[in-house]
């Protein structure tokens, strides 16, 4: 639990780096506060995921005696982008009528 804890701040602070980051293009390219609010908030939950399931993932499969380096990659690939694509989705939807 404590190494899931720590990977989630760690993937918090990741996601707020990368959407004050990306935000600024992303609202030069969009002209408008709404997206950027939206894609900077979807990556910070995507990167959150990923810190959380990063670490239980692989100490599961250890524990299920599975080579982690074969399967890690698959799991946490799809377990982010699943996250991330429903949260974009998810939050413009909950916002589609301030965009």
């Amino acid at each position: 639990l404590r190494v899931t804890l720590k990977e989630a701040r760690v993937g918090l602070l990741d996601g707020l780096a990368v959407a004050v980051t990306c935000g600024p293009g992303v609202y030069l390219w969009s002209g408008s506060p709404g997206p950027t609010a939206v894609i900077a908030a979807a990556m910070v939950i995507s990167l959150v995921a990923a810190g959380v399931s990063g670490a239980p993932v692989p100490i599961t499969l250890i524990r299920l005696g599975q080579d982690p380096a074969h399967s890690s990659s698959i799991l946490l690939t799809t377990v982010t982008d699943v996250v991330g694509f429903f949260s974009f989705l998810g939050i413009a939807t909950a916002l589609a009528a301030f965009l």
